[in-house]
């Protein structure tokens, strides 16, 4: 048996077969399912945040291979599955095929020259592969963080004109001819936002409120909200 040429070598193909390999003689892995996996997949993508917002590029390339291991991991459960199985390759197939229909500016002749009319062709192919839905919320995930959760449906909430009242930067409340101004800063940056959430935050801690709760308890109003709205 000939030696593989080095440039025949899918670093990725071995990476499945070492999968399939741990899988197969690993008695902690064979016991492994889906739902098992999910805190190692929150655990993992929260250290690739981590390398990507704050660490090196060998902390980057790390923990984006510890992604793919989970990736790998869960396809190669699937690949058992003895009513519904698929494979790696399965996945990667839909994913080129649903990549192509999403960029027709690249594969098929549409004009997009700026991200805006990318973003126009991009939700007209989901639009036309999810059309069985029936709600803008469809597909919203209530597992993401409160934060990223909060701002996906007031960008859905638009899309249905739900509307939703920002708070000011300051505001002054009257009493008499007293005026009272806001504590919160002037907000002009990221950075600024960050302090003033950090601050709603500590406000939160120092009056017994749960901040978490708080809003994901607002968000099941503007839930509501957005589904009223797409009845009437």
């Amino acid at each position: 048996m000939t030696e593989a040429d080095p440039q025949d070598v899918d670093p990725l193909r071995i990476a499945a077969d070492t999968m399939h390999e741990v899988r197969e003689r690993c008695v902690w892995t064979q016991q492994i399912d889906h739902r098992a996996l999910v805190p190692y997949l929150v655990e993992e993508s929260a250290e690739l945040i981590d390398a990507i917002e704050d660490g090196t590029r060998a902390e980057l390339r790390e923990e984006l291979g510890d992604l793919l291991w989970q990736v790998l991991f869960h396809a190669e459960i699937a690949s058992r599955d003895p009513d519904d199985p698929f494979d790696i390759d399965d996945v990667a197939r839909g994913l080129t095929d649903k990549m192509v229909r999403r960029h027709p500016h690249v594969f098929a002749g549409e004009v997009a020259e700026t991200p805006e009319q990318v973003l126009v062709l991009w939700n007209a192919a989901k639009a036309a592969e999810k059309h069985q839905r029936t709600s803008v919320l469809d597909g919203v995930s209530e597992r993401m963080p409160s934060l990223s959760l909060a701002q996906k449906l007031i960008g859905k909430a638009a899309q249905v004109s739900v509307p939703i009242a920002e708070r000011p930067s300051t505001r002054a409340a009257r009493s008499g001819t007293d005026a009272v101004r806001d504590e919160t800063p002037e907000i002009v940056s990221e950075a600024d936002l960050g302090d003033a959430l950090l601050a709603l935050v500590a406000t939160a801690r120092a009056r017994g409120w749960d901040a978490e709760r708080a809003l994901r308890e607002r968000l099941r109003v503007l839930e509501a909200g957005i589904r009223d709205a797409e009845r009437d």
